[in-house]
């Protein structure tokens, strides 16, 4: 077994190669003993291989003695849904994400939704399958298929206030599991919306399509095209199992994903005055203001999901955002739900009678570099480097470096993070100034100190 297939958050490799029916078998096996289970729930993603790899997976629950709910096809936001709506131990699905076709993988969450990463969980299921030394059990555990899909609809469906507000929509779901989610636009709510779809098309699901990964801006081109010739009143871009959505104004202009965020903030600070929102560090120093503005308490977070649930469940969030376009909501035990995130952008057009790019536009405040990635030798000097140098600015290691000087007067406001890869020889840096000249000056500024060394 090639122990790479072992990310940070989840399982991931090519099939047959790196991940295939042995493997997934022994991986739920593991997953039995590591969740201490007695019922979980699965399911998985379309691709041509989640069928067979599903159904050993099952093989290996049971093989456990331990029972299993068998939801087959869902998005990743379902699974953290099944996770606290069902009497379970915890959930899987047979996913790789945004991945090319060729790959599969698992992802896995405890009950109510509390993910399994390399620190809680998937290092210990990898080591048992090393030692693949299972204990015998007497007696296996049970089969039950339920579809998890009604509910999922009708419980989320309470959080739409559209009124007799009409919406032409544009929502590209890349052949992938964003298919799941159409039936709130069309059936749900079919009378608010005219849907003009993009790739939603399971029967050729991963394929004839573009990447399912809307924080790569280039997957967004059609999508931006397709709003401006249909004049709708938004693009909507799911990532491939649906846990990850893009938003593209009515003018076919992309909206950067971390002022979302704060885009969902105003609106559910309405009724939620004085809680906390999270915000990952990399985000525009908008966000924390238009919280803040809106009777929130706003705090940083560290990048990843994992970190994410767990702060919010430390501290009580009622909601996160991540500049990769996850959106962390309190309502689904802090998981991840990409369509309650177009709910609320569609609430406050509803309710402002004002176009998304006009609402976004207040959020348009400074000027961010977007993250740029580095290949380098020595991660750790160059780190130690840069914190030296700036050693003026105000010093944070929530997550790699971040060091700002946003207490600078007017126009020599800036900040800068900069973060390791776990799994490459990479550095990201994010910047963002409060004016165009500077932002651009720093970004050369620390990029040379970067790539030099």
């Amino acid at each position: 077994m090639n122990k790479n297939i072992f990310k940070a958050y989840d399982i991931r490799g090519i099939y047959p190669q790196e991940i295939n029916e042995e493997i997934i078998y022994k991986i739920g096996r593991a997953s039995v003993s590591v969740l201490n289970a007695k019922k979980i729930a699965v399911g998985r993603d379309a691709r041509h291989s989640g069928k067979t790899l599903l159904n050993h997976l099952i093989k290996g629950i049971t093989d456990s003695g331990c029972d299993v709910i068998d939801l087959d096809l869902i998005s990743t936001p379902m699974l953290y849904f099944s996770s606290h709506k069902l009497k379970v131990d915890g959930a899987i699905s047979v996913t790789a994400s945004h991945n090319p076709k060729e790959y599969n993988g698992v992802k896995i969450c405890r009950k109510n939704a509390i993910p399994v990463g390399g620190n809680t969980g998937l290092s210990d299921i990898r080591d048992l399958i090393i030692a693949d030394n299972f204990k015998k059990t007497i007696k296996k555990g049970n089969v039950f298929k339920h579809n998890i899909k009604p509910s999922y609809y009708k419980y989320f469906s309470k959080f739409a206030n559209f009124k007799n507000k009409k919406f032409k929509i544009v929502v590209d779901c890349a052949n992938t599991m964003g298919v799941l989610e159409l039936p709130f636009y069309k059936e749900y709510f079919s009378d608010n919306f005219e849907v003009v779809e993009l790739y939603c098309d399971l029967s050729s699901a991963y394929e004839n399509s573009h990447e399912a990964n809307p924080l790569k801006t280039e997957t967004l081109k059609e999508l931006r095209e397709k709003v401006i010739s249909e004049k709708a009143d938004l693009g909507i871009a799911y990532d491939g199992d649906a846990d990850r959505v893009g938003f593209v104004d009515e003018k076919g202009k992309i909206i950067p994903m971390d002022l979302i965020t704060g885009l969902i903030a105003e609106v559910l600070l309405k009724n939620n005055s004085g809680k906390i929102i999270l915000y990952d560090l990399r985000s525009s120093q908008a966000v924390k203001e238009i919280i803040e503005e809106n009777g929130g308490i706003a705090h940083e977070c560290r990048v990843g999901h994992a970190f994410i649930k767990e702060q919010m469940r430390q501290e009580g969030a009622i909601f996160a955002g991540e500049l990769s376009g996850h959106y962390y909501f309190q309502a689904n035990k802090n998981g991840e739900v990409s369509t309650l995130a177009v709910f609320t952008l569609l609430n406050l057009i509803t309710e402002t009678q004002k176009p998304i790019s006009e609402l976004a536009q207040n959020l348009h405040r400074y000027f961010h570099s977007g993250e740029i990635n580095s290949e380098v030798k020595n991660k750790d000097k160059i780190l130690s480097i840069l914190k030296e140098k700036y050693s003026d600015g105000i010093f944070s290691d929530l997550d790699g470096i971040k060091i700002s000087f946003w207490k600078n007067p007017k126009g020599k406001r800036w900040w800068f993070n900069v973060r390791a890869s776990n799994t490459e020889p990479v550095l990201r840096l994010n910047l963002e100034a409060d004016n165009e000249n500077l932002m651009k000056t720093k970004k050369n500024e620390l990029l040379k100190i970067i790539r030099d060394i």
